[in-house]
């Protein structure tokens, strides 16, 4: 039997202490709106975090494991049952922006219906109650009182669609006293998500409900998802991150067929030239090439990655481009793969628009940044105290280097902001998400986050964005540190 989600009777076995005192203040706020909007007292309280990614980028397509944690942001759910019916009665403390909404049980083949065409923050409660209740087919499940309370920023690349499913699905299992484990209630928010539209790989559930206190989370997908909690080095001062949204928001729709879309093919006609030049049999992810070609090897994993890396650069023929990669035609060559066997494999399901594959650089990114995956977690393992600060920051600037020269997905921003935050006592700083703009992650210690707030508030958001808010300012920029996964809380 998998681990139970936990229980706790204390903030402080949430959140780091330094949060405790405003996370108080917030919980009682919540619990106080509950009754007066309810009209009666709270039963159980469950909580669910954002995460941020803070190596690993681009990857997780091509197979290989990805490095996130949990961060303080969250969605808290206050609740409370009834027998006498089954509707769900759900408002948000921000009911001016999120208005009250009710729903009735539709019965254990449909649960509720999900209009996911609809931009409708129910919905993701919606997608919680759905996948718990296709799982346990109550005849009669609870009727629920609810109030929910979310502190991560909508659109930021920080996960605030799976904090709120997993949030919702524990409301759900909590109230109507089932048990289930992290794994299940991960695995059931992943499918949950996919009802409002969202086809996710999995990296962001995993995050907001296995993650650990004090502790990043390496999370594998192949062959199976997997994950493993990375202790972070015990430093004096210690350690904190910032995570820092750009305020560009790449629309995914009109740009995916020259940047995310174009960026999965690439990886996958990388894989099957490097299958094919290695006389392995015919995979098309980078991962299955790895594995196949080092299954009986006695390097590490790291030699591995260097050496694999090493024969791309060796078989890789010239481009007649400077550089720029390849056209489909010579790609057809390279891979003995009709030009039209390719378009209607790769580049029709999902629209793709380029003149130029740029096999070479995806493949040194992909493999250079899962190599970096790997030492990260080793030199968390193995930490010397404040001296794997430096280690860590070098493998998070080589990344963010990687992401902006050869996986060309960084942007003038996210470039401004790295440089601003380095000269500011960031160890590291790289984009975290699909990038083309989002967010940033920067490592700093405990002592210099107010100098590298203020540094990054007034050489960047006040010159870029000079009307920007207060309000806006707060929820661009924030200090973390890794909090614990979705939890029960019991000390109200």
């Amino acid at each position: 039997m998998s681990t139970p989600v936990p229980s706790f009777d204390s903030l402080d076995k949430i959140y780091d202490p330094t949060a405790v005192p405003k996370q108080d203040k917030r919980y009682k706020k919540i619990l106080a709106e509950f009754e007066k909007v309810h009209g009666r007292k709270a039963e159980f309280v469950v909580r669910s975090p954002g995460r941020v990614n803070l190596i690993g980028e681009h990857i997780d397509y091509c197979g290989f494991g990805v490095l996130p944690m949990a961060i303080e942001r969250d969605v808290i759910i206050v609740g409370a049952t009834t027998d006498d019916d089954t509707k769900v009665r759900v408002a948000n403390i921000n009911s001016q922006k999120y208005p009250a909404r009710e729903f009735d049980y539709e019965g254990k083949e449909k649960v509720v219906t999900i209009d996911s065409t609809q931009l409708e923050w129910s919905n993701y409660f919606k997608c919680g109650y759905k996948g718990m209740l296709e799982k346990f087919r109550l005849d009669k499940p609870k009727g629920l009182f609810l109030m929910v309370d979310g502190t991560v920023p909508a659109g930021g690349g920080l996960s605030s669609s799976a904090a709120f499913v997993c949030a919702s699905a524990l409301a759900v299992v909590t109230a109507n006293k089932l048990s289930i484990s992290k794994t299940e209630l991960t695995e059931i928010a992943i499918v949950a998500e996919r009802n409002v539209g969202v086809n996710s790989g999995g990296m962001d559930q995993s995050a907001s409900v296995l993650s650990e206190k004090d502790f990043a989370l390496h999370v594998e997908f192949v062959p199976k998802l997997h994950t493993a909690p990375v202790p972070l080095p015990s430093t004096n001062p210690k350690l904190a991150f910032i995570i820092a949204n750009t305020l560009v928001t790449a629309d995914k729709f009109v740009t995916a067929p020259r940047n995310y879309n174009l960026r999965v093919v690439e990886t996958h006609m990388a894989a099957l030239f490097l299958a094919k030049v290695l006389n392995l049999p015919s995979v098309d992810t980078l991962k299955e090439v790895y594995d196949l070609y080092y299954k009986d090897s006695s390097l590490s994993q790291v030699e591995r990655f260097s050496d694999l890396l090493a024969k791309a650069e060796q078989h890789y023929p010239n481009d007649n481009t400077n550089g720029n990669g390849y056209t489909l035609e010579e790609v057809s060559k390279m891979l003995d793969i009709p030009v039209k066997e390719l378009q209607a494999r790769y580049m029709t399901r999902f629209p793709v628009e380029t003149d130029y594959f740029r096999l070479v650089q995806r493949t040194k990114h992909v493999l250079s940044e899962a190599s970096r995956v790997i030492e990260f977690h080793k030199a968390c393992e193995n930490s010397q105290g404040d001296s794997t600060l430096n280690v860590l920051g070098d493998l998070m600037n080589a990344s963010q280097e990687s992401c902006d020269k050869l996986f060309m997905c960084s942007c003038p921003e996210i470039n401004n902001v790295c440089e601003i935050a380095r000269k500011n006592g960031s160890f590291g700083s790289r984009l975290s998400g699909a990038g083309w703009g989002g967010s940033t992650v920067h490592l700093t210690t405990e002592d210099n986050v107010p100098k590298l707030i203020d540094a990054i508030k007034n050489d960047f958001y006040r010159k870029v964005y000079p009307n920007i808010t207060d309000e806006e300012l707060d929820d661009a920029i924030i200090a973390t540190k890794p909090c614990s996964g979705a939890a029960i809380y019991t000390g109200f």
